[in-house]
């Protein structure tokens, strides 16, 4: 696909970089057929094809309108189109561009710019977010349903290791994860703690970077990664073996580090260090003899759910299934495609409609063989099924933490 670049975008590097990203398409359509938001409601517009084009218009005429916006807002970056396309399109990377360059030729309304900075200022934030969270819980009983659903319940912790191995991997705690779902890095703690290898975090080291980047707060993400990198820096210079991420979201942007942060002279090394490193916990766990582990795999059939970070960005799309394999569970069969959950970070809370078929499809595509319990690799996605399964969802490592 070819593109004339508008004079305004000509001498940019998002243009420039926008221009030979969309080079990559070649109208193939391909991408239709594996893409959730174009199935749910069959406009060309909310397909990746379809939002190609918009952002082809946008770079060649300098005008955008708030309807080009919407479907782009639309999209969940489930990047299901990547792996089904053909000449390898890079989709996800265009629509970071994509989008911002809508930020600043379509400004948002006033309510619609509170609701993304309060998310992105939240979020983020586990000290604020814990406490809110807990407000909630208590709370609980007391709200309306569909609110209620949308609070998990309070975890039960139980007590971590102390000991140290010679082993030793950094891990990132998450910032939904460590306020809503707190047990699941203390469940990896406990498993790898029987393998070897002691999992140690930085206090220094925050989001990932997610939230803002791909809310189109580019500048914000970048510095959440920098600030990052500085926290661990210590960590990999002591000679830490990985950097590990239980959430595969996290995960899918820590390797992009390399790639974002590749024109910043201070950091871009660094960068490339902490993507090489970066694991995450479904890989570590698939190089480790899991017999010592003992565990109890008498609980039913699991029905695995590979997040579409896991599928597309971190490209393993069998890991889950080849770890609870090798760990002795029976997997449910599931029928259909696991296209997307409709959890996609922050995509829930800003296209609940949406999102809510996506997860009903997905949920009767998961329960088919009547399981006993989902498992997950990402906390969107656990906090999203969750809501509305009458199957217990779990993060998988909670499986694997059950001598």
């Amino acid at each position: 696909m070819h593109v004339e670049l508008h004079p305004r975008f000509a001498q940019s590097a998002e243009g420039q970089a926008a221009k030979a990203l969309t080079a990559a398409c070649v109208h193939c359509g391909f991408c239709l057929a594996t893409c959730p938001t174009y199935l749910d409601k069959r406009d060309e517009r909310d397909s990746p094809r379809g939002r190609i084009y918009l952002i082809k218009h946008l770079l060649e005429s300098g005008e955008a309108t708030a309807q080009t916006q919407l479907h782009l807002d639309r999209c969940l970056t489930c990047r299901n189109c990547e792996t089904t396309c053909p000449s390898g399109m890079q989709y996800g990377e265009l629509l970071d561009i994509g989008r911002g360059l809508m930020e600043v030729e379509v400004p948002r309304t006033a309510s619609a710019r509170g609701l993304r900075r309060l998310l992105r200022f939240g979020l983020t934030r586990p000290r604020l977010l814990a406490p809110a969270l807990s407000l909630g819980q208590w709370l609980r009983p007391l709200l309306p349903g569909p609110l209620r659903k949308k609070i998990p319940p309070r975890q039960a912790r139980t007590p971590v290791p102390g000991r140290q191995h010679a082993r030793r991997m950094l891990v990132l705690e998450g910032c939904v994860q460590s306020a809503a779902t707190p047990n699941t890095n203390d469940a990896a703690r406990r498993v790898l703690d029987r393998l070897g290898i002691s999992l140690v975090s930085a206090p220094r080291a925050a989001c990932c970077g997610a939230v803002n980047y791909h809310l189109a707060a580019h500048a914000d993400g970048l510095d959440d990664m920098r600030r990052n990198i500085d926290a661990w820096w210590p960590y990999i210079e002591s000679g830490v073996e990985a950097l590990v991420s239980s959430a595969s979201g996290c995960g899918a942007m820590l390797v992009d580090y390399a790639r974002l942060l590749a024109d910043d002279p201070a950091y871009a090394a660094k960068a490339r260090r902490v993507s090489a490193l970066t694991r995450d916990l479904a890989q570590i766990l698939e190089q480790e003899d899991l017999r010592s582990l003992e565990i109890n795999t008498d609980i039913g059939k699991v029905a695995v759910h590979p997040p579409c970070t896991l599928q597309h960005a971190l490209q393993q799309p069998t890991l889950l299934h080849t770890v609870l394999q090798r760990a002795g569970f029976e997997l449910a069969a599931s029928t259909g495609k696991l296209l997307c959950c409709g959890s996609a970070g922050t995509y829930s809370i800003l296209q609940p409609a949406a999102s809510e078929r996506l997860r009903e499809t997905m949920l009767d595509t998961l329960t088919t063989d009547q399981p006993a319990l989902i498992a997950t690799a990402n906390i969107g996605c656990q906090l999203h099924l969750q809501a509305a399964s009458g199957v217990p969802v779990v993060h998988w490592i909670e499986l694997l933490d059950n001598p």
